[in-house]
């Protein structure tokens, strides 16, 4: 048995310990005691441990995988494992400190075979197929990273490469064309789509992060995977906010704010869902969205909370706590489709839109231009540091509002 197997099967133990507890209160119609109460939510801790040790365990085995391939690929069974791009990004990094260099170094795509990726998730990220991004290269652990720490992207979103900043503007389908039946000689009758535009700027995000000049000079010293994770994570982190909950002013349109209503909460449950209102959210898309590849849930973990203590009517649980294979970020699966956790998602409140649904790769991620390292000596001058600032340019938004992302809003009252 892998180490996956074995953290997969941890986490299945402790969901029937919890789902135990859950039930034995239920049999005899009762809430649970605060000490049962306690214990349920230490498993679900637990259970989120367990998650992130095996969304790590599967990285680590295919990012192994994947550096083996590659190393004889581009150097032969007895070269060197480090990644060409990556080796060059750390000497030009060392030279610029070496040599006082202060020029700003530029990092792109290596291996990007098309600007267009749609519903880049971690695993296309992390293998040699599917996108064309290889997670071996400096700029892709940086994506790889951010996909980690937003949603969205690990939900599936598209994310669109330019190599300049201009405005761009894309169809927007708002409603679809159809098809239908002709007879011989008849005239064919015209179905065009209702098309309007959504508008990609360049918003540029920036973070410092510091580094010891000991470190730099140590040669052993991984300088590309500190300076990918800290760079993918803050812009992850940075982005993430937005891509949820931005107003499209001056900043990226949010997933959430593009979306549309799909159900309504009762009222006098101060915006409260049931398990019925989630399933009405899951059929208030059409049928394409919601059997897509991409197609997931999206919420907070405290609101995640509610949904696994719910159940259909032969008192069988409504969430399923397998993680889907291969999809990594997700937290288990509602209705056969992921479930993804994000603070930035309203709690569950009255009007508050709090749960989300839908084909993620109807929404866009813009990376325009390269990601831009430039380095200062006198910024932590007096604790001998270097500082990076690291800047990227970025935006989101949904180019499908036809309905490809819906919202459960809770009652106003």
């Amino acid at each position: 048995m892998s180490i996956v197997d074995t953290f997969v099967e941890q986490r299945m133990r402790t969901w029937e310990k919890a789902k135990g507890l859950l039930d034995h209160a239920e049999s005899q119609k009762r809430d649970l005691t605060a000490e049962e109460a306690r214990q349920y939510d230490e498993m679900i801790a637990d259970m989120e441990t367990l998650r992130g040790r095996i969304d790590s365990a599967r990285t680590a085995e295919s990012e192994q995988l994947d550096a083996e391939r590659r190393s004889f690929e581009l150097l032969g069974p007895n070269g060197s494992t480090t990644h060409r791009s990556d080796q060059a990004f750390v000497d030009e990094i060392r030279a610029s400190v070496a040599n006082n260099d202060r020029r700003p170094i530029e990092v792109g795509p290596v291996h990007r075979r098309s600007g267009y990726q749609p519903g880049v998730e971690r695993r296309a990220l992390s293998t040699a197929s599917g996108s064309g991004l290889q997670s071996t290269s400096f700029y892709d652990q940086v994506i790889l990273h951010a996909v980690d720490s937003s949603a969205v992207l690990a939900a599936g979103a598209t994310v669109v490469t330019t190599e300049g900043g201009n405005t761009l503007k894309v169809p927007r389908t708002t409603a679809y064309s159809s098809a239908g039946i002709v007879s011989e000689a008849g005239t064919i009758p015209s179905s065009d789509p209702t098309l309007g535009s959504a508008t990609f700027s360049s918003y540029k995000f920036a973070f410092l992060v510091k580094v010891s000049t000991e470190l730099l000079e140590d040669a052993s010293f991984d300088v590309a995977g500190m300076l990918a994770e800290q760079a993918g994570l803050a812009i992850g982190n940075g982005f993430g906010s937005y891509a949820i909950t931005g107003t499209g002013t001056s900043q990226p349109t949010g997933a959430v704010t593009a979306a549309t209503l799909g159900v309504t909460g009762g009222t006098g449950v101060t915006g409260a869902f049931t398990g019925d209102n989630l399933i009405d959210l899951y059929h208030s898309l059409a049928e394409p969205y919601a059997r897509s590849k991409s197609a997931g849930w999206l919420m907070r973990n405290n609101t995640l909370g509610a949904v696994r203590k719910l159940k259909d009517g032969q008192q069988r649980y409504l969430f399923d706590a397998a993680i889907p294979d291969g999809v990594a970020g997700a937290s288990g699966q509602l209705l056969g489709r992921p479930v993804f956790a994000d603070p930035n998602v309203a709690a569950v409140a009255l009007s508050a839109k709090s749960v989300i649904f839908g084909d993620w790769s109807k929404y866009w991620v813009r990376l325009a231009g390269p990601l831009r390292f430039e380095r200062s000596d006198d910024f932590a001058f007096d604790t001998d540091q270097v500082t990076f600032r690291v800047l990227a340019r970025m935006d989101g938004n949904l180019v499908d509002t036809s309905g490809a992302l819906k919202f459960f809003a809770g009652a106003a009252t």
